[in-house]
Formats: structure tokens, sequence, C-alpha cells
């Protein structure tokens, strides 16, 4: 597959799922979305309706990231917004949460949310994840929910994140990755791309990817298996204190959605 294709057949997926999921139905229609049930009924509770069906990820990274009030937070593929909002509220209103989005009714959705939960200082951008429109050292965290194996540039999303982080900033982000021991062929046996199998990268690739990106304090924990050497994981790393200044990209201006706002005319399973 290129990457034109995996991009379209991603955006394709989860615009259904949040159509699906503002009509107030199943996102996916079946039992491979679990992603509302890793979050406590307290976090489900403050979050509109549409947020919480919207939610496709393998994991709850606002519950492994640690963050703080004042804080500036960027979610990956953040869908929805489910977890743009949890965090919205854990770094309070000195901070910011910023959402960023390659498809424009997950886009509209998350706006609809923020304007229902009366968020404020939360923020929605249209990009794909391997060119973050963003300036460099802009925020403290990154996270993000069962995104990253959707990518089609895994490194370039890797060297992103390292570029949009803060010197002393951090990942902390949940994804399906396989068994050492899975070829590319067998990890696409056991599941679609889009479905979040067929592009998850093993345990090594995962480390190596990072750590070529220049993050280190790497870990890797599994916390179930959702397929057959294919786990859900809790991915950390940090950007080191005294890292170089990265350079900010031209070309990454692109359309944002503020809540209340619609900016049209993503987590996974």
């Amino acid at each position: 597959m290129t990457s034109q294709t995996i991009h379209e057949e991603v955006r394709e997926h989860y615009a259904r799922a949040a159509i699906s999921a503002a009509g107030g139905g199943s996102c996916c229609g079946n039992d491979e979305t679990i992603g509302a049930s890793l979050y406590s009924a307290l976090e489900r509770d403050e979050l509109p309706d549409a947020a919480v069906l919207a939610s496709l990820g393998c994991g709850n990274p606002t519950a492994v990231a640690d963050l703080h009030p004042g804080e500036r937070v960027l979610d990956l593929g953040s869908g929805g917004g489910i977890d743009v909002l949890l965090s919205a509220r854990r770094v309070g209103p000195t901070g910011r949460a910023f959402g960023l989005d390659m498809t424009d009714e997950m886009l509209a959705l998350a706006a609809r949310n923020a304007a229902e939960a009366g968020a404020t200082n939360v923020e929605f951008l249209k990009g794909h994840i391997e060119a973050i429109p963003m300036p460099a050292a802009s925020v403290d965290v990154v996270i993000s929910n069962c995104v990253v194996n959707l990518a089609a540039d895994k490194p370039a999303v890797f060297r992103e994140i390292a570029r949009v982080l803060r010197p002393g900033g951090r990942l902390g982000i949940s994804d399906i990755v396989a068994d050492d021991d899975l070829s590319a062929a067998e990890r696409a046996e056991r599941g679609s791309y889009a479905g979040c199998i067929a592009g998850a990268l093993s345990f090594a690739e995962y480390r190596s990817g990072l750590l070529a990106a220049g993050l280190d304090d790497v870990s890797i924990t599994a916390t179930h298996e959702v397929a057959t050497g294919m786990q859900s994981a809790i991915i950390k790393a940090t950007k080191p204190i005294d890292a170089a200044p990265s350079v900010t990209l031209v070309g990454r201006d692109l359309p944002v959605a503020v809540a209340g706002s619609c900016c049209g005319g993503e987590g996974c399973c």
C-alpha cells in the first residue's frame, strides 16, 4: 500500500465512525470497539455522549501521561476529542490541549463536543501526524490513543514528536504493538490497516524508532492482547533536557477548528 492509499483507507474508516457517533450510534457497529470501556465511569460522565461513542482507542493515555496544571498537551489523531477534553480538564485554565486529526468529520465532531463540554482551553488542528502543523518545542506532552500504528511513515511521526516537544517534554501514548517474532505479512493476516493491526510496529521496531528520533527513557509495557501476538501497550519516552533546538519546517499552516466551530466543508478499535 502507498502512503496515499493508507491515508485514504484510514480517513474513510474514521469518517464513517464520526458520522455514526454524531448520530448517537456505535462507531464501528461491532465488538472490536473497546475504547469507551477503558475510561472510568467518572471520566465518561465528564464528557458529551458523542465523545465517548467516538472513542476508538486501545488504551487511556490521559491515565498514564501524568498531566499537570499549566501544561500544553498535543493529542495525535484526536478523533472525537475524548482525550483532548480530559487533558484540558487536567491542565486547567492556564494550560492548553491541542488535538490533531486529518478527518473533517472527526474534527467537526470534536469541535461540537468541546463546545458542549464548555471547554475553552482546547484547539483542534487539521493535518497528518507525519507533519504536525505546530512550531518546534511548543508542547510539554504528546499523547495518542492507538493512532501511530495507522501512520504511513512512522519514522516521520517519531521525528515530529521529538520536534514539537520541549526539552524535557514527554511522550505517553497507547498503541498496538506486535511481538518481535511476527513478520509484516503475519501482522496483516491478523487484521486490517484501519483496524489498527496490519500497520503495527514490533516492540523492537518501536523502541529503535523512538531512540533514532532522539528520544530516550523509552519504555513499552504490554497491557492486554488484542489478537494473537498483538498487544495493546503503553509507550513512554522523554526528550532530553539538553536536546539541540529543533527546526520548524515551512508549510505547516493548516485549518484550525476551535470549540464551537466546524472545520469541514482517528483513535481506532
